[in-house]
């Protein structure tokens, strides 16, 4: 699994984007991807209690620990990689949560408008 450049949305080296828990495609702590992360874990999300309800009324919980996969589930405030259709899906039912622009890899843009990243941006100057 050849992994993709480490390169944000900015053009800029990939930040960490949490490590407790460990977050990524490659379980790295930064939203890294390559051509077999199908999902495209690339957007850097500032969990939020409304986007993990959304997210666990569409069938993907993500607050509950499942220690059998050494996940011990997001609390509000987690940095976590979220696949960028989810991200969009979320956004166009009103519950998309905040995003760090320079923890979200390059490659998250080409199903996200930077446009919209912008407008959710935590760390936008």
């Amino acid at each position: 699994m050849d992994m993709f450049e480490s390169v944000n949305v900015l053009g800029e080296p990939l930040v960490l984007c949490g490590d407790d828990p460990v977050t990524g495609f490659y379980r790295d702590g930064k939203c890294n991807t390559c051509k077999e992360d199908v999902g495209s874990h690339t957007v850097c999300i500032e969990a939020s209690k409304e986007f993990l309800e959304y997210s666990r009324s569409k069938g993907n919980d993500l607050s509950t620990p499942m220690p059998e996969h050494g996940f011990e589930g997001l609390i509000p405030g987690d940095g976590w990689c979220l696949c960028a259709a989810r991200w969009l899906e979320a956004y166009e039912n009103n519950m998309a949560p905040r995003v760090h622009l320079t923890k979200t890899h390059i490659k998250a843009l080409e199903v996200v408008p930077i446009a919209l990243l912008k407008k959710y941006a935590v760390d936008l100057n």
